[in-house]
């Protein structure tokens, strides 16, 4: 025989014996009875199981990624990913929430009107030992979000207290409190701080120092043991709300240079920046001083020059003045006067702009 012709007929072989094994798979049962419906659906019940969890398994893909609902991209075993990202801690209600909406929101692009079944499929593969508990949870998460979507505009002209009195009443009447409040212990935490720092920006005579101090107490109390870790993780944000408070920013106003300068290097020291960073920041704090020093000389000179000067002359002797103090920025000021924004009236935020 012919070499080049063996490989394309024993593709020809191999392509009609498939054909007839579909066909034969295929092919009606004979002498069903109306008994065996129950196991037939059974079956059928974990033949999709089966397909949703091929459809799930990809060959695994080297340095797979994580995609836009949180879940591994562009494939790899679902279920082997469930088990190995929140396994560990699945019994916990935090991370089973977590588990679930990133499931919701991955399933929901997949299949936008049977998703439902598919998460509930990959969850009774995943943590069979928790199944009714994991659906459970799922069944409550959109018992919530349907009574936050029904009263959302009851809630939003509520006062934040009573906004806030009225969501966790819901969530502990749909979850248990207990459950609850390990749910959403993040937000509880955000809230202890927030509530401090409203605290400690109206203490009388305190000091920059005194309430940092306050304020690094109040984060120890929310975070526990895992304060110095949260701290690391989010220093700016914290760093922002400290500097953000009009105390703190009444205070660094009021002092000469060289002290704002030390209490700023201070601030940033007990959010725990290193030496390179804290230079930096220095760095940026002097570009800055320049920067509204300008401006505000700038904006003298152009009160001057609208006192003495109207119309197309007057225009015409800002263009230069801009250029004079903005060189490359002088037409987004330009711009930006136009539109009625003067940056260099707006408030200084020490440590912030």
């Amino acid at each position: 025989m012919n070499r080049r012709k063996a490989p394309l007929l024993l593709a020809l072989v191999l392509l009609l014996a498939g054909s007839a094994l579909l066909v034969f798979k295929t092919r009606p049962e004979q002498g069903s009875s109306p008994e065996a419906a129950p196991a037939r659906a059974s079956a059928q019940t974990a033949a999709n199981a089966q397909a949703l969890a091929a459809r799930n398994r990809a060959s695994p893909a080297a340095g797979a990624q994580e995609g836009e609902d949180g879940l591994e991209q562009p494939g790899g075993d679902l279920v082997s990913y469930l088990r190995s990202r929140f396994g560990a801690h699945i019994r916990n209600p935090h991370t089973q929430m977590r588990m679930l909406e990133q499931l919701m929101r991955h399933f929901q692009k997949l299949n936008p009107t049977g998703w439902e079944a598919d998460l509930l499929a990959v969850l009774k593969q995943a943590f069979p030992e928790l199944y009714d508990e994991l659906a459970q949870r799922l069944h409550q998460r959109l018992d919530y979000e349907k009574w936050v979507k029904e009263h959302h505009a009851e809630l939003k002209d509520k006062p934040e207290a009573e906004r806030r009195a009225a969501i966790w009443e819901e969530r502990n009447r749909l979850f248990g409190k207990e459950v609850a409040e390990k749910i959403w212990v993040a937000e509880l935490r955000n809230l202890a701080v927030a509530d401090s720092l409203k605290v400690i920006d109206a203490l009388p005579g305190a000091s920059v120092s005194d309430r940092m101090a306050q304020y690094k107490q109040s984060i120890q109390k929310a975070y526990g043991e895992n304060s110095q870790a949260y701290v690391q993780t989010h220093q700016q944000e914290l760093m922002n709300r400290f500097l953000d408070l009009g105390s703190v920013q009444k205070d660094l106003g009021s002092m000469p240079p060289e002290q704002r300068a030390q209490n700023l290097r201070t601030i940033r020291q007990e959010m725990g920046l290193d030496e390179q960073a804290l230079q930096r920041w220095e760095e940026l704090d002097r570009v800055r001083d320049t920067r509204w020093e300008l401006g505000s000389q700038y904006m003298s000179e152009r009160e001057a020059l609208a006192q003495d000067y109207s119309g197309p002359e007057l225009e015409a002797r800002l263009t230069e003045l801009r250029a004079r103090y903005f060189s490359d920025e002088a037409q987004t000021v330009a711009e930006e006067e136009q539109s009625g924004f003067f940056r260099f009236t707006r408030p200084r935020q020490w440590g912030r702009n």
